[in-house]
C-alpha cells in the first residue's frame, strides 16, 4: 500500500483514506484549508487503497486462505500501514468508500481508533443500491448510473482511460461528472480531469460488489468511539436515512448537512468541512490550532 507521509511526532495518526473514485490527491483542499487557518496537521498518513493510484491491487485474490480483496482486508492494510510507521492510534476520516473503510477500521481497532471523521460517506442507501440496482434505481439513480457505466468500462482496462481522455478532449467530462457536485460550473476543469484520470472502473465494481454484501449494521452497532459525519444537502450518493440509521447504530454520533456541495465536500467545501470535523480533528492534535 502506498502512503504517504511527514514525520513523526507521536504515536497517534491521523488517517486520510480517500473513495472510489479518487485518490489521496482529493484531501490536498482540505489540508489547505488547515494550513489557511493556521491548523497545524502532524502525522498525517495519506493512504492509498489497493486498486487505486499507485497502489496495484494484490496479484493473487486469496492470501493465507483470506480473501485479500475485502473492506476487512484494506482496512487492515491500513492499521497495519499505521503501525508499521510507528503509530499506535489513530483518527481516521474516510470520504466515500473511505467512509465505509474508516467505520470498519473502528469497529475491528476499537482501543487504537480514537475517533471517525465522515465525509459523504457511502453507506446504507449505496449498499442497498448495489445489491438491488433496479429496485434502488429511483432512490439513487446518480450511483445506479454510474455504477452501470463502469461495469460496461471494466472489462476495458487501459481502454477505459484512453476513452476518458477523449471525452476530456471533446469538453465532455464536467457534464459525466456533474451529478458528483452541487455547482458543477464552479468546479476547475483541472478537478474534473483529475477524477477521470484517477477513476479506476475494474476497482469501482469491485468495490460496490463488496459493499451489497457487507454486514454494515452488525459491524458498526459495536463502534463506541465518537463520529463526526458531513455530507453536501445534494449528495447524489448519500440518502437521509443514512444519517438517521447511523445515529440509531453509534451512540456518539452526529451529521452536518452542507447546503451549498454535493459528494465532494471537501473539494466543494473545505473550510466548512474542516469546521464539522473539528470534534474529532482535535483529538490529540489533529488538524489543532497552533500553540
Amino acid at each position: 500500500m502506498t502512503v504517504r507521509y511527514g514525520p513523526r511526532t507521536s504515536g497517534h495518526a491521523t488517517i486520510l483514506v480517500h473513495g472510489a473514485a479518487g485518490t489521496w490527491t482529493t484531501w490536498t483542499p482540505l489540508i489547505e484549508a488547515a494550513r489557511r487557518a493556521g491548523r497545524r496537521s502532524p502525522n498525517v498518513l495519506l493512504v492509498e487503497l489497493p486498486g487505486w493510484g499507485d497502489t496495484p491491487l494484490p496479484d493473487r485474490p486469496l492470501r493465507n486462505g483470506k480473501d485479500s480483496r475485502t473492506i476487512d482486508a484494506y482496512a487492515r492494510a491500513v492499521a497495519d500501514a499505521a503501525r508499521a510507521l510507528g503509530h499506535r492510534e489513530w483518527t481516521v476520516t474516510g470520504h466515500s468508500l473511505g467512509g465505509v473503510i474508516a467505520l470498519h477500521l473502528a469497529a475491528i481497532e476499537p482501543v487504537a481508533t480514537r475517533a471517525v471523521g465522515l465525509v459523504s460517506a457511502t453507506t446504507f442507501a449505496v449498499m442497498d443500491a448495489a445489491a438491488h440496482p433496479v429496485r434502488r434505481f429511483v432512490s439513487l439513480p446518480a450511483y445506479v448510473g454510474l455504477l452501470v457505466v463502469m461495469r460496461v468500462f471494466a472489462p476495458l482496462g487501459d481502454t477505459a482511460s484512453r476513452l476518458l481522455g477523449w471525452l476530456d478532449r471533446r469538453g465532455m467530462l464536467p457534464a459525466i461528472v456533474s451529478p458528483l457536485f452541487a455547482q458543477p460550473s464552479r468546479i476547475p476543469v483541472s478537478v474534473t480531469r483529475a477524477l477521470a484520470a484517477e477513476v479506476r472502473p475494474r476497482t469501482f465494481v469491485m468495490a460496490s460488489d463488496e459493499a451489497a454484501r457487507y454486514p454494515a449494521a452488525e459491524l458498526w452497532a459495536g463502534i463506541r468511539c465518537p463520529v463526526r459525519s458531513v455530507h453536501g444537502e445534494h449528495d447524489a450518493f448519500v440518502a437521509a436515512s443514512d444519517d438517521e440509521r447511523l445515529a440509531e447504530l453509534i451512540e456518539d454520533y452526529s451529521v452536518t448537512v452542507l447546503p451549498g456541495s454535493g459528494h465532494f465536500a471537501q473539494i466543494e467545501e473545505p473550510a466548512l468541512t474542516l469546521q464539522a470535523l473539528s470534534d474529532v480533528a482535535e483529538v490529540n492534535g489533529y488538524f489543532s490550532p497552533r500553540s
